[in-house]
């Protein structure tokens, strides 16, 4: 049951059918052989019982929320106060980089569009500074991938929903995770710039401190919406999906200020959140019948008591799956892989004793690697589209050493679990 399941997966992916189908068609063939009663006679109960969970609403929320930011001009106006006060700094605009994409990942949710947002800002000023482009190109990559894990993540409410999770833990146990992966990917450019100073592009003067005071007001926006949303689910004022509804309200309010708001505009707001959540919400249903149906078989049950009879350590089992996780990563889609190997994969977890907040914390920096391991890392692409020219190999290559940290960032969570627990904890306390 278990090898018969894993080699269907396998070739449907290797066919390059659709995520969705994928799933449904093990769903469907597993349950035809092992179900004691036709499974496929509650197909329409469960995907109702899906469709219907309010949580789920925040996901679209979420989706048009980041859509009205990308077209405000909130972030031309942030990357360039961010500028003004790092430019000192070793590596100037690719500190930038990671640290727009920490603040965009806070307000938008999503890497790719994180990625694509900033890309598009910073990345002609590669031969107009004259900055390494590897190490460049890799800045906004990595940086990108922090929409997964800073709240408010749309992935983060997936796993919530797929591992009976509360969100508002979650978001609680990726924030401190999240500032110190951010931190370690700057560390890794100053590092380098350090060491390679022709790397770090031409000096360019700072700015007069009032005319950066005056420049902070670029931030006003994504950090005013950080706190209406996040600040409102900590505050225990509103729940995730209200939380979604009052960020796409500030973000309404903020293109409208900027003058950004007209009928084009959100025809074409409306355009992309719906394909985006048609997207994802295919995909949940049809994960949703698959893990209906491998409860009902006893698949997991019978994954729990193979990885008991093992013997292993429960470390040793951890470990395993991370590997499993990166080399899955190079092949399949984030989402896709989530959505179809959570069910299966936490309780095997939370059967060896670690908490499922903490592991949902460690999936999403595994989720993160995903976007920039080759082949099909999705950012990786991302960013070689908006480059327009050039090898896509150094876009590979600058990614790289920021790979290395998420690898850090995994061993650090695993011998302090505290980093995603304490704030949690805290909480409940």
């Amino acid at each position: 049951m278990i090898a018969l399941a894993a080699l269907l997966v396998t070739v449907l992916i290797l066919l390059s059918i659709p995520v969705a189908a994928t799933l449904a068609i093990v769903g469907l063939t597993l349950s035809e052989l092992y179900a004691f009663f036709p499974l496929t006679d509650a197909l329409g109960d469960v995907a109702w019982s899906a469709s219907t969970q309010f949580l789920l609403v925040a996901i679209p929320l979420f989706i048009m929320m980041g859509e009205l930011l990308l077209r405000s001009g909130v972030t031309d106006e942030m990357y360039r106060a961010l500028d003004q006060w790092l430019r000192r700094v070793p590596g100037g605009l690719m500190h930038t980089n990671i640290a727009a994409c920490a603040m965009f990942s806070a307000t938008s949710g999503s890497s790719v569009a994180t990625t694509a947002t900033v890309g598009t800002i910073s990345v002609p000023n590669i031969a107009r500074y004259g900055y390494n482009p590897r190490l460049f190109l890799g800045s906004v990559a990595a940086g990108g991938t922090l929409g997964i894990l800073i709240p408010p993540s749309i992935n983060m409410i997936l796993y919530g929903v797929l591992a009976d999770a509360s969100v508002t833990a979650l978001y609680l146990a990726a924030l401190i995770p999240g500032l110190v992966l951010a931190s370690l990917f700057a560390l890794v450019v100053l590092l380098a710039c350090l060491a390679r100073p022709d790397w770090s592009g031409e000096r360019r003067e700072t700015p007069p401190l009032g005319v950066r005071l005056k420049g902070l007001v670029g931030l006003l926006t994504p950090i005013g919406l950080f706190l209406l949303v996040v600040g409102s689910i900590y505050a225990g004022l509103a729940t995730p999906t209200e939380a979604a509804s009052l960020g796409v309200l500030g973000a309404l309010a903020a293109t409208a200020w900027r003058g950004a708001l007209s009928i084009r505009v959100l025809l074409e707001v409306f355009h992309g959140t719906m394909r985006t959540t048609c997207m994802v919400m295919l995909i949940v249903l049809a994960a949703y019948f698959l893990n209906f149906v491998i409860s009902n078989i006893g698949l997991t049950d019978a994954l729990v008591s193979l990885v008991h009879g093992l013997g292993w350590e429960p470390i040793h089992v951890l470990l395993a799956i991370i590997v499993v996780y990166f080399l899955m990563g190079c092949f399949m889609e984030t989402i896709s892989m989530m959505i179809a190997t959570t069910p299966i994969v936490v309780p095997i977890v939370v059967a060896l004793g670690y908490d499922p907040i903490w592991f949902g914390v460690l999936f999403m920096i595994l989720i993160e690697a995903a976007l920039i391991t080759p082949p099909i890392g999705v950012n990786l692409f991302v960013v070689q589209s908006v480059r327009r020219g050039g090898s896509f190999r150094d876009v590979v290559v600058g990614a790289f050493p920021f790979l290395l940290m998420m690898m850090v960032m995994i061993g650090l969570l695993i011998v302090f679990p505290s980093l995603a627990l304490m704030l949690p904890e805290l909480v409940r306390g």
